[in-house]
């Protein structure tokens, strides 16, 4: 029995300056939709620490950290730096969970 392939390289569309401009466009599009937008600061209640957070529905939260984990959250310095074993400071979660009861931070899809 023969195995092919079925990986391809992404198409380089340079003969198509208006498509190679598009996929640009829509890349860029793409990173602020789900790197930037909708991010709110939300500050530790226990240590202070502040992170960037939105909520895309109550079982989902993205959580963007300023700077290492392991230097400026207590709950992650007490790891040994391993922040690897730890999926963030159950003390965070709290404060973000009280920002969107306060109504701080929205929820994009309540609905969920």
């Amino acid at each position: 029995m023969t195995m092919t392939s079925t990986w391809a390289k992404a198409p380089s569309y340079a003969d198509s300056p208006a498509r190679v401009e598009a996929v640009r466009a829509q890349t860029a599009a793409d990173e602020h939709n789900y790197l930037d937008a909708g991010l709110q600061e939300v500050q530790c209640r226990s240590c202070g620490t502040c992170v960037l957070v939105r909520k895309n529905s109550y079982r989902h939260t993205s959580i963007q950290w300023q700077a290492d984990p392991a230097e400026v959250c207590p709950e992650f310095a007490d790891s040994g730096g391993r922040t690897g074993s730890r999926q963030t400071c159950p003390r965070l979660l709290d404060s973000i969970e009280h920002a969107v009861l306060e109504g701080i931070i929205e929820v994009r899809d309540a609905e969920s």
